[in-house]
């Protein structure tokens, strides 16, 4: 499933990451989405690009390629 399904609200679980997305991937571990952690979207821009999300407490800005390398399953 891909971030671009989520709605406000919405609660899932990040599994994994795409290989070969080393850059997208080091940038979203360094900020605590981390596979197996919880998130929570809080809210999609009008263009769906950013998306934002609460994980470990703290509120991120997912861009649309960053979202596309992450693996994650609904909650």
């Amino acid at each position: 499933m891909k971030l671009r399904h989520f709605k406000p609200g919405t609660k899932g679980i990040i599994t994994g990451y795409e290989k070969g997305s080393t850059s997208y991937r080091r940038r979203l571990l360094v900020l605590g989405a981390t596979p197996g952690v919880e998130f929570e979207v809080v809210r999609v821009a009008p263009l769906g690009d950013p998306v934002e999300i609460r994980v470990r407490g703290s509120l991120i800005s997912v861009r649309k390629d960053e979202a596309e390398v992450m693996h994650i399953a609904r909650k």
